[in-house]
């Protein structure tokens, strides 16, 4: 027999025995479903971490007085280290040193749970109050829908203005709306609206449910004992931003007055830098997942293994008339090995539709982006191969061992 006949004969094996087949099927296809699954939700999930913390403003970077809080491999004194406040001083010096070379904003949080009114209709008390500047709306990677952005005026005279968030207008105003004459209240202080920002997106870390007043109105509104400023600077070049940087860190050392030699008493925060710390996390959720399936794939191994086992006991006198008429062990061997491979990857096709499935509802359903894992596809083509040659070489060789003359006396 040639091995075109042989392949046939596996073929038609496999078609006979249908209902083993989706059996058998059904086990590897779960196993690959939980591998491309899980590590096709942790791929959607990186991608969502990535956008997420990208949007927080692409090529901008921030000074400001806090660790990042959440750094897992620190000691919890050196993850939650506080340096000294960022006065305003401090602040608009800096500023003034380097907004001509690069575009820089100051920032101060006036309140985190403000309500904000307009006529009959209110917030729930969750608004974030931001007091910033004319930069802010760029360095963040907003758009102004409609409106205009601060003036010089309104950030040297405190003006009562205000920049409403995408989700803000919409609650107050609905979804069709003009810019005249609109006032709001943020808690119960009258403000005249000048702008709406284009909806960014709820994400991880930005949100739109967030309203801006100039910065020296926010000073003067939202007084907190020893308030610390945020510092916001976007540089030319998003894919290198080290020159910003060191550029920033000297001047901020100047503001200071540190020292040569002394250690910086500030953070300077990097959306890229954050993003790659989770993504970087969830590394160990992969690796999780690859073992996870490695596991259930191990288990269906050995089922595949147990139900060729009983197909050999079962066709023993097919074994017989194939020997009987000229086939040798090698022809054996190699049917029942094609056979093993064969249902392999029919289960291997069917968990990898079902694992992408699986694995972006799940990405999708908190927020993730649709991904299609050509890597783990790969992976899994791959190991259903394995084990197709793993569960397969016992029976292929007890079946390619029994004696023609007694497996046609068999019963």
């Amino acid at each position: 027999m040639n091995f075109l006949e042989v392949v046939q004969l596996a073929y038609r094996s496999v078609r006979t025995n249908i209902v083993r087949t989706i059996i058998t099927c059904c086990i590897i296809g779960f196993g690959i479903m939980a591998l491309v699954g899980i590590l096709t939700s942790v791929d959607g999930l990186k991608g969502y971490l990535s956008e997420s913390f990208s949007s927080m403003g692409a090529g901008t970077f921030k000074i400001r007085n806090r660790g990042l809080g959440f750094n897992l491999d620190a000691d919890t004194d050196e993850a939650q280290k506080v340096f000294k406040s960022i006065s305003y001083f401090e602040a608009a010096q800096f500023k003034n040193k380097f907004n001509d070379k690069y575009p820089t904003s100051v920032q101060y949080i006036g309140a985190q749970g403000a309500v904000v009114k307009s006529g009959d209709k209110k917030t729930n008390p969750n608004i974030l109050v931001i007091g910033s500047d004319e930069n802010y709306v760029g360095n963040e990677s907003y758009t102004i829908l409609h409106g205009r952005n601060f003036t010089e005026t309104d950030i040297k005279y405190g003006t009562k203005v205000v920049m409403l968030g995408y989700t803000v207008a919409k609650k107050l105003f609905g979804a069709n709306y003009t810019m005249e004459n609109k006032v709001v209240r943020i808690d119960d202080v009258k403000f005249n609206v000048i702008a709406v920002l284009d909806e960014k997106g709820s994400s991880f870390i930005t949100t739109d449910n967030m309203v801006l007043v100039p910065l020296s109105t926010a000073r003067r509104l939202y007084t907190y004992p020893n308030p610390s400023f945020v510092i916001s600077v976007k540089g030319k070049d998003p894919e290198n931003m080290q020159p910003a940087e060191d550029d920033a860190i000297q001047v901020m050392r100047n503001v200071r007055k540190l020292h040569p030699g002394e250690e910086i008493n500030f953070d300077i925060l990097k959306s890229d830098s954050i993003s790659g710390m989770f993504v970087e996390k969830m590394e160990y959720a992969t690796m999780a997942g690859f073992v996870i399936g490695i596991i259930t794939l191990v288990g269906a191994a050995i089922g595949l293994m147990n139900i060729m086992l009983v197909s050999v006991t079962e066709r023993t006198k097919e074994i017989g008339t194939l020997k009987a008429i000229g086939a040798t062990n090698n022809t054996i061997r190699l049917q029942f090995l094609l056979e093993a491979i064969v249902i392999c990857q029919l289960g291997g096709l069917l968990g990898i539709v079902l694992g992408i499935a699986a694995g972006n509802a799940v990405s999708l359903s908190v927020g993730g982006t649709f991904v299609i894992p050509w890597m783990w596809i790969l992976v899994g083509v791959v190991f259903c191969l394995i084990v197709g040659l793993v569960s397969g070489i016992y029976p292929a060789f007890k079946a390619s061992k029994l004696d023609p003359i007694e497996a046609l006396r068999y019963e």
